[in-house]
């Protein structure tokens, strides 16, 4: 990765910041998007000696990301990674939630992606470089009270997978990543039916895989040029084995430890 230009949205705060030290730590140069820029520069100066250029970037917004990449090239005159990482969540059951709500999730996880992919690409075709977007379990089986969420997440990964198929012979790396439940601020801003912050988090964060650690393994499937990854056994790996061949009893699992979660709005 030394001297690899590395683009990652929402690299303000969790999986995002996480995965900027851990390239930063390989010798990589970085291209880093948010909206909070006032949390960038904070990074800037903890990782003051690797190369950073930070723009607000909001990834629902098609200029944010056209300038995002563009600085990006202006910079540096090259992308070796694209990582779409910046994402929001929901928690709400579809029955009551407002469609403005399933709108924004589809703006930020899908859109976000599909803009910053398309003005990467050429740039990443040229260096035959990887692709990536971080999905997460809710992209392999839908989660209940967080319909937009998993529909964002599933359509992610079909974009990605199709771009793979397109790009097959041109030297491209697309890789998909599903962490299970991480440490992060996800839950805290996810939206409620009426759009607000949800302000907490239903969830026992200190039982879930760090951000560091989920950040480590992405890195080296870049290395690795793997094509998908998916982390955490039990949330994780086992929970998409199950949906391919029991996917009833899945069904019943899900909505069963879903409904657990403190102030659960399943019925």
């Amino acid at each position: 990765m030394k001297n690899k230009v590395i683009v990652i949205t929402g690299a303000s705060s969790g999986i995002g910041r996480a995965l900027a030290k851990e390239f930063a730590s390989q010798g990589a140069r970085l291209s880093l998007g948010a909206r909070r820029t006032e949390l960038l520069e904070e990074l800037l100066k903890e990782l003051s000696e690797t190369e950073i250029l930070i723009q607000k970037t909001d990834v629902s917004i098609e200029s944010d990301c056209r300038q995002l990449i563009d600085e990006t090239i202006k910079r540096y005159g090259q992308i070796d990674v694209l990582i779409n990482n910046a994402g929001i969540s929901m928690r709400a059951v579809f029955e009551d939630v407002d469609l403005k709500v399933i709108k924004q999730l589809m703006d930020v996880n899908f859109y976000g992606t599909v803009y910053c992919t398309k003005f990467a690409l050429p740039y990443l075709l040229k260096t035959k470089g990887s692709l990536v977007g971080v999905i997460s379990i809710a992209g392999y089986v839908g989660l209940p009270g967080r319909s937009g969420y998993s529909a964002s997440k599933f359509a992610i990964r079909g974009f990605l997978d199709t771009v793979r198929i397109e790009n097959l012979k041109s030297g491209l790396h697309v890789l998909v990543a599903a962490p299970g439940f991480t440490t992060s601020e996800v839950r805290k801003a996810a939206l409620t039916s009426n759009g607000l912050h949800q302000g907490e988090t239903p969830r026992n964060e200190n039982s879930m895989m760090s951000a560091e650690e989920c950040a480590h393994h992405i890195l080296n499937a870049v290395k690795k040029r793997k094509r998908q990854l998916i982390l955490t056994f039990a949330e994780g790996k086992l929970t998409v084995f199950v949906g391919k061949f029991f996917p009833a009893l899945l069904d019943r699992i899900t909505y069963k430890v879903m409904s657990r979660e403190r102030n659960s709005p399943l019925k």
